[in-house]
């Protein structure tokens, strides 16, 4: 080769190594965290630097160096946080006073499986808003909105939490209804708000089904109906999702329901209307997790003097047995002036009512959320490696909880959501698939 070609070539390829290696830089953000909290530890590190790179957790620490070229947010004078969970939420559900006067059985009538879909992402934009950065979406999706929603988020298409979602609701006849014959033979109507499953064979196939379409969790009614599930028909239920990696979340609303589901080795209970001391004591041994869904007095028209009392006691009683505890909130219904999001964070009055430390409450919220999430080894602390979801805000909440409430800033897989405020979803909306089509 001439000379003069070789040292065109040599410099073309040292140009390009220099532009290579500017592009890798500026792929670089760098996050200065006035305070870093480590919810597990309850500990604040002061004055640290986040490195996020592809979408992860590259460095943390106080004596990180900011790479050059670095895309550098400063959030000195905020709080930095792992991202928030809502261990039990129905993002496709929107019951409301017009027109339905809050009788979501109506919801299902009235509105198609398209539409809620498209709410559903209204809504889990609003949660993203809110710090919940994973939302475990418990059925009653139509006919699974909730997949089409966990799908377009993977794919990049909107912005929204890590969709954690059951499919459809697993149940006796009927499930949480008591229908007509036409309903209930014909599924002329409320159908297919629950697969209903009465037999072994059924049961198989209702979890294959859900596990078939896209479902990360299977959600059965324990005891909505008087006869409801045996402990061997539950242990059915867990052996089969076990096949398809997938755990079991039981709808409890007896004593009873509760103890046969404890005996079956269940993952998680959702409410708390069966769990009684002796219930909690059985489910701290085990090391079941408690989705309480503890709705506060404060969101009016959706609970009572008297049943929010009850429900302060049974959350206190299950904080002091060690009750593995998530912070569930069962939010499916429109609260006039709130988002989604700000229903969902009005819960942690339910959490002080019971006298439960900030720290516990913020454990609850961020790491038994993860490891009920079945997340806690990839995505949720703020670790080297894990992909890059957290939040700030404005006070220390393992001091205050409520500091929860005004989150400034929002990053969700190393993507900027909320800045200063604001949200700024932007890039995160794409024209095709980003992560493989098609996922399941």
């Amino acid at each position: 080769m001439h000379t003069l070609t070789k040292t065109k070539a040599i410099l073309l390829s040292v140009a390009l190594l220099v532009s290579a290696t500017s592009v890798a830089a500026a792929q670089v953000t760098a996050i200065r965290a006035g305070g870093l909290v480590d919810p597990e530890a309850g500990t604040v590190a002061a004055h640290q630097v986040i490195l996020v790179e592809n979408g992860r957790f590259t460095a943390v620490g106080a004596n990180v160096a900011i790479p050059p070229g670095a895309d550098v947010i400063d959030l000195s004078a905020l709080v930095v946080l792992p991202g928030l969970v809502d261990a039990h939420n129905h993002l496709a559900l929107t019951y409301k006073e017009e027109p339905e006067h809050n009788v979501y059985y109506l919801t299902y009538v009235l509105e198609s499986t398209p539409l809620r879909a498209i709410q559903a992402a209204s809504n889990g934009i609003q949660m993203l808003n809110a710090g919940f950065t994973i939302v475990r979406d418990m059925g009653n999706a139509g006919n699974y909105a909730d997949v089409a929603l966990r799908q377009a988020i993977e794919q990049g298409w909107i912005p929204g939490p890590t969709i954690i979602n059951s499919g459809i609701i697993i149940g006796g006849m009927g499930g949480q209804f008591w229908p007509t014959p036409e309903m209930a033979l014909d599924h002329n109507i409320v159908y297919p708000e629950y697969l209903e499953a009465d037999t072994p064979d059924e049961i198989v196939k209702a979890v294959r089904q859900n596990a078939l379409f896209g479902a990360r969790v299977i959600k059965i009614c324990v005891d909505c109906k008087p006869w409801g599930y045996t402990v061997d028909e539950i242990r059915l239920f867990i052996a089969e999702a076990a096949k398809a990696g997938l755990k079991v979340e039981g709808h409890v609303q007896t004593v009873d329901g509760a103890r046969r589901a404890i005996e079956a080795g269940i993952w998680s209970i959702a409410h708390d209307r069966g769990l009684t001391d002796e219930m909690h004591r059985a489910m701290a041994e085990k090391g079941i997790f408690r989705a309480g869904t503890e709705t506060p007095l404060s969101l009016t028209g959706h609970t009572s003097p008297e049943r929010f009392e009850r429900t302060v006691a049974s959350l206190r009683n299950a904080y002091e047995n060690s009750v593995p505890l998530t912070f569930s909130t069962d939010a499916d219904y429109w609260i006039p002036g709130m988002t989604r999001g700000e229903v969902a964070i009005e819960f942690i009055e339910t959490w002080k009512a019971a006298d439960i430390p900030p720290v516990d409450i913020l454990r609850a919220m961020t790491t038994n959320g993860y490891l009920v999430s079945e997340t806690a080894d990839t995505r949720g602390p703020i670790r080297v490696g894990f992909v890059a979801d957290l939040i700030a805000v404005e006070g220390n909440p393992l001091e205050d909880i409520d500091a929860l409430r005004q989150v400034r800033f929002v990053m969700k897989d190393g993507v900027v959501f909320k800045r200063d405020g604001v949200m700024t979803p932007a890039a995160f909306f794409h024209g095709g698939p980003v992560n493989g089509w098609r996922i399941r």
